[in-house]
């Protein structure tokens, strides 16, 4: 006892003399990892209600940023306020279902209390579901009513367009709940086993932007919904470890080349009680992309993408006999993009974009699918359409350029018109990184804003740009969390380098005191999958960020082929070769950086998590590039392994690419690695399933080839929790000191 007694005392005078020995103003991963957020008050979830009188958002509690709240506020005068208090209406969050759990993950929700929420047309209504229950806020009155209570989670929970109904699926079935009778009504009632009804399928959950398997009609009279059926799919069996034990898990997952599960779509007749399925042609390989509402309710359209991607169809429905035709189809040699670009105006045209260009731009229908127009055009993509006004003409998107040419570090919404094709006007700012909420009339947007000195700010503004109210303005004064910290934060460079024809735009952030006439060590963050947003952006970046320039690394990345919103040569110039032009990127921006002055050649290190993972892995064995080290989180190592929408669509099938498949698999190049390795992965993924990463461990292990690894029991695919996040932070900095930092050995000549 004495022993550990003297152990403890000597413990914490090292502790209390580390704590001096650190300045206020140095960020450390302590204080990165805790409550208040150091981001400030961020709003997120905005929403502006059907009538324009209030906005809706979710905001961390101040005692804890995981758990959420749901607050509003008046768009005139008036204060924000607290809507739904979680931890007042379910103290004790309990766990959460199987299915809820990966539902959250595949959105990548890991905040507990507040999370969704949506309105009726009429704004009377706001529905919140809350751990697992449903509660509904009465705006006139204020109060909140609690839906439901039961053993069994009630998920994607939705309020019906004209506030009559609540819907929900329970037990892998549809429930309709009557608002004013209180009734329950059965929609479906023979989901379960592989059968689940209303829900997003696994791929289209992960891979696809589809988190809901069902859609009420405006006029409330129809609910047409998937019915799923995964008895094809294969049972990839994975042990599911965490602290307490294993579980084995006979997951259903669909790997490339191999099948997936069966989706169909009915359509039910409120009214009537009839359901009519609705016809997807006779092939059932198919995926089952988008589906919309006109506005009268009267026509269902469908998107339905063939199995090698190549193909996007536009089905009109009728509701009534679910007959279909194709209106409209999209083709590519590559792979059509999916997005949420589709409107159907009142009078019965709609928008939708394409490629046909080489950039993503928007175009004007008539109902039978014949094009009359683009609304816009240049040598930039639209990202996505933001609103129309009907009245105006004026179409709403975002984009990432200037002067009709891209430019992919900044983004803001612009005004375009329906009636002719104009040079787009920019509605926000330039200068960094919008993304904007409108509403349904387009007269008003929730914009939200930020640059690398400012902390995202949320407004009200009128859609002329003008702005109505702030609903977090979030102001870097001295009573912000993070002002104890701001001296020591570096403004990033931004530039471009050439690769292969095609322009890569980069970052590079150095260490507070920055004095060129030395020599610093780089730490290069790569993600650079394709199908993700730019990760090189003007806005407010990672905190941990400053965790790595005030360890003294100069922290740099760059956009690879394949990575961002860009061009589609941009984009397919990875078709059937995923990996290969991206480690080429990055060991060419490896190579600039060592002719640079103030960059330590020998101490480059580089990091990532999913793909960020498999490209870290390829880099460092990568001999161009001639890394010290590499962090690689949660990587597939062979992409047969991984799932058949994200990999068929740009690796085809392993069947019909065995060469391309055999070129991007890890384990040939593992003796080729340049440096050290640190491996992570939770022992609970159902994405990146742990066997991608023991495969290489065995392979290292076989090879006799020294590593180091770091698991986490419980963990899915991302690790959760200040505790466990502030754990991993930790082993970075001690990896990257020992490999590339102070305790770093010099490399043998």
């Amino acid at each position: 006892m004495r022993t550990l007694l003297l152990a403890s005392t000597i413990l914490l005078s090292a502790t209390s003399a580390l704590a001096q020995e650190t300045p206020s103003n140095i960020l450390t991963p302590e204080r990165v990892f805790s409550s208040p957020s150091l981001n400030g008050p961020v709003a997120k979830g905005v929403s502006l209600s059907p009538d324009g009188q209030l906005v809706a958002f979710l905001r961390s509690r101040e005692d804890n940023v995981d758990v959420q709240d749901l607050w509003a506020a008046p768009t005139g005068e008036g204060e924000p306020y607290k809507l739904i208090d979680a931890r007042a209406l379910v103290p004790d969050a309990g766990e959460l279902s199987e299915a809820e759990k990966a539902r959250r993950e595949r959105m990548r929700i890991s905040a507990r209390g507040v999370v969704e929420y949506s309105w009726d047309q009429q704004g009377r209504y706001i529905l919140a579901p809350l751990e697992g229950d449903i509660f509904l806020a009465n705006r006139a009155d204020g109060k909140v009513r609690r839906l439901t209570e039961t053993p069994a989670d009630e998920i994607d929970a939705k309020v019906s367009p004209k506030g009559s109904y609540v819907s929900y699926v329970r037990d892998q079935n549809l429930v309709v709940y009557d608002l004013a009778s209180g009734k329950e009504t059965p929609i479906s009632d023979d989901g379960a086993g592989l059968i689940t009804w209303a829900t997003a399928e696994f791929i289209a959950q992960e891979e696809m932007d589809r988190d809901t398997g069902y859609w009420w009609s405006p006029d409330e009279r129809y609910i047409a919904m998937t019915r799923v059926d995964e008895s094809p799919v294969d049972i990839v069996p994975r042990f599911e470890i965490t602290g307490g034990g294993a579980t084995m898990v006979e997951q259903r997952y669909p790997r490339a080349g191999r099948p997936n599960a069966v989706v169909e779509l009915y359509v039910r007749d409120l009214q009537g009680g009839g359901r009519v399925k609705v016809d997807l042609g006779s092939n059932t390989d198919i995926y089952l992309a988008r589906v919309n509402w006109s506005g009268d309710g009267k026509t269902l359209y469908v998107q339905r993408q063939s199995r090698d991607q190549k193909t996007l169809d536009l089905l009109s429905v009728d509701p009534t006999t679910g007959a279909s035709r194709v209106i409209l189809s999209q083709k590519a040699q590559a792979w059509v993009d999916l997005n949420d670009d589709f409107r159907v105006l009142s009078d019965g045209r709609f928008i939708w974009s394409n490629e046909d260009s080489g950039w993503r731009h928007l175009y004007l229908y008539d109902r039978n699918g014949r094009r009359l127009r683009a609304i816009t055009r240049g040598d930039y993509p639209v990202k996505h359409l933001d609103g129309v006004n009907e009245q105006t003409g004026d179409v709403y998107f975002t984009a990432s350029m200037r002067d009709g040419k891209e430019l992919p570090i900044e983004q803001q919404m612009f005004r375009a018109n329906l009636n002719r094709t104009v040079d787009p006007v920019a509605v926000t700012p330039g200068g960094g990184w919008w993304t904007v909420s409108v509403n349904g009339p387009a007269t008003a947007y929730v914009g939200n804003y930020s640059d690398p000195a400012t902390p995202t700010q949320s407004a009200l503004y009128r859609i002329d740009g003008t702005r109505v109210r702030w609903i977090e303005e979030n102001k870097l004064d001295a009573s912000h969390p993070f002002a104890p910290y701001v001296s020591r934060l570096r403004t990033p460079e931004f530039g471009t380098m050439q690769s292969h024809g095609q322009t890569l735009v980069w970052r590079m952030t150095t260490p507070p005191d920055f004095d060129p006439s030395k020599k610093y060590p780089v730490v290069m963050q790569v993600y650079g999958g394709p199908g993700t947003g730019a990760g090189v952006q003007k806005s407010w970046q990672p905190l941990t960020n400053q965790l790595l320039t005030e360890a003294g690394y100069i922290v740099f990345r760059v956009d690879n082929r394949g990575e961002g919103d860009r061009s589609q040569a941009f984009e397919t110039s990875i078709y059937r070769r995923l990996g290969i032009p991206a480690v080429e990127d990055q060991a060419q921006a490896a190579q600039w950086l060592k002719t640079l002055p103030y960059v330590d050649a020998d101490h480059i290190a580089v990091m990532g998590w999913s793909f960020g993972g498999f490209l870290s892995l390829l880099t460092l064995t990568d001999k161009d590039a001639g890394l010290a080290s590499a962090l690689a989180g949660a990587a597939p190592t062979e992409w047969s392994l991984y799932d058949t929408h994200y990999t068929e669509r740009y690796m085809s099938t392993p069947q019909a690419n065995p060469e391309g498949y055999a070129a991007t698999d890890v384990l040939p190049r593992l003796d080729d690695m340049t440096g050290r390795l640190l491996l992570l992965h939770g022992m609970a993924d159902d994405n990146v399933i742990f066997g991608n990463a023991t495969r290489v461990i065995d392979a290292l292990q076989a090879k006799s080839v020294p590593f180091e690894m770091m698991l986490y029991p419980g963990q899915r695919h991302g690790v959760r929790g200040d505790p466990r996040q502030l754990q991993q932070w930790r082993t970075y900095l001690d990896f990257l000191d020992r490999t590339i930092g102070k305790r770093a050995e010099p490399k043998a000549d």
